[in-house]
């Protein structure tokens, strides 16, 4: 593939192809301090160099064009301006999640709130290093009736924690990865147990993942 649109057409004509369009969604880690050059202020996407405007454009056009529900780090991770412009352009239809703007850090995350720069957090235990930090910055998004992914870290065991933590404060959402290893089918063979032992209380998010 040589451009990222080729990705999203094969990805949605999969959904179609297996029947699920409707039922299936896309959620998006740009991850985008990735490959932004801080020297140039400069993007590198298809083999070109954009600067915000053009990723934004970018975005529009993709969130516009594919079933895409979640976006995360569309930007480098100083940019809370570009986050909270595209908050404002798409933030109806798609949530913007902040992970490396914020890095589960309360006083970043005040800061991401106070800029309307995310509807989203992604929330990382180790990432911080406390629990009481995490659910500090947790409380803080649900205060602001925004939403809270509960997410793994690459190199995870398989302790699963953080299905525990997802269930506990109701966030709807976690990211732990495809189920191809078994640090990732752990948290979902927690979430399984969980809804086993709540029975009848327990509650599937769905569509109503989000918060606000």
């Amino acid at each position: 593939m040589k451009e990222a649109r080729e990705a999203f057409d094969a990805i949605s004509e999969a959904i179609k192809e297996t029947g699920y369009e409707g039922k299936v969604f896309i959620a998006v880690d740009a991850a985008s301090s990735s490959f932004y050059d801080e020297k140039k202020a400069a993007y590198m996407l298809d083999g070109k160099e954009t600067n915000d405007h053009g990723m934004l454009k970018f975005y529009e056009e993709i969130c516009g064009a594919y079933p895409i529900v979640s976006l995360e780090d569309p930007f480098f991770e100083e940019d809370f301006h570009s986050f909270a412009a595209l908050n404002r352009k798409i933030g109806g239809k798609t949530q913007i999640v902040a992970d490396d703007l914020t890095v589960t850090n309360p006083i970043r995350v005040m800061k991401g709130l106070h800029s309307k720069s995310m509807s989203c957090l992604l929330l990382k235990l180790n990432q911080i290093g406390t629990v009481s930090e995490a659910l500090s910055a947790a409380g803080m998004m649900f205060r602001a009736k925004k939403s809270v992914m509960v997410s793994h870290r690459s190199g995870e065991t398989d302790d699963c924690t953080i299905s525990d933590l997802s269930v506990g404060i109701a966030s709807g959402q976690i990211k732990t990865g495809a189920p191809a290893r078994g640090e990732r089918i752990a948290k979902y063979n927690q979430l399984l147990r969980i809804e086993e032992h709540l029975g009848s209380k327990a509650k599937y998010a769905g569509m109503n993942f989000r918060k606000s």
